[in-house]
């Protein structure tokens, strides 16, 4: 049977929102995602984190007209803006990782292969 005091340490958290304090014991305890990460600053994270959102040109193709990825593409672009202190670039970011969400978008065709009048988009200057 559970005491007062079983009841008294027991995380007040629901499941889906515990804290490092419900989790540890204690807000002192880093996580292991917390441990590698602690020697970056933001500025490194929201870099890595773009680097690692930003479609390839290998994949480009196939996921171009994603609107989560090329939304999630944006906000890591606008996140590192916003950690330089540019939010003069941010904001068009922001606007387009919006408007991937809310289909007033969409990806462009491919440089490679042309429009419907058969010019190649790279060769437009």
């Amino acid at each position: 049977m559970a005491t007062a005091s079983d009841q008294a340490s027991a995380p007040t958290a629901s499941p889906n929102k515990l804290t490092p304090k419900d989790i540890f014991g204690s807000t002192s305890i880093k996580s292991p995602l917390q441990a590698k990460v602690e020697g970056l600053t933001d500025r490194e994270l929201a870099q890595a984190l773009m680097e690692r959102l930003t479609l390839a040109e290998t994949n480009w193709h196939s996921k171009k007209s994603n609107r989560a990825i090329r939304a999630k593409e944006q906000v890591a672009a606008a996140l590192v803006y916003l950690l330089k202190g540019n939010k003069e670039e941010a904001l068009p970011r922001l606007e387009q990782a919006v408007a991937w969400l809310n289909r007033s978008i969409s990806a462009p065709p491919c440089p490679d292969h042309g429009d419907s009048s058969g010019n190649l988009h790279r060769d437009r200057k």
